[in-house]
């Protein structure tokens, strides 16, 4: 399961909170590891999430420009050369 930039960036903001309000010094030390990894995860969660959505963007260009080839193949291949270059 991955996990969501948000959730991380919530725990390491929670961890972060605990480390400073902690009275004893195990705590806080366990507390501020505990932030910086989830900060980690958290980079790697939204590079991973720029990257998904990158990928969605070209690939709906993609579907786009498949789908406007079609229709310029559709009009070369009709009977009547007129066909989409009339005027409405």
């Amino acid at each position: 399961m991955e996990l969501s930039s948000t959730f991380c960036r919530v725990q390491e903001t929670y961890q972060r909170d605990r480390a400073t309000s902690a009275a004893l010094e195990n705590v806080h030390a366990i507390a501020d590891k505990a932030a910086k990894a989830w900060g980690m995860m958290a980079l790697g969660a939204e590079l991973r999430e720029a990257r998904r959505e990158r990928t969605r963007i070209i690939a709906n260009m993609a579907a786009l420009e498949d789908e406007r080839s079609s229709d310029e193949e559709d009009q070369f291949f009709n009977e009547n050369p007129d066909r989409g270059y009339a005027n409405p």
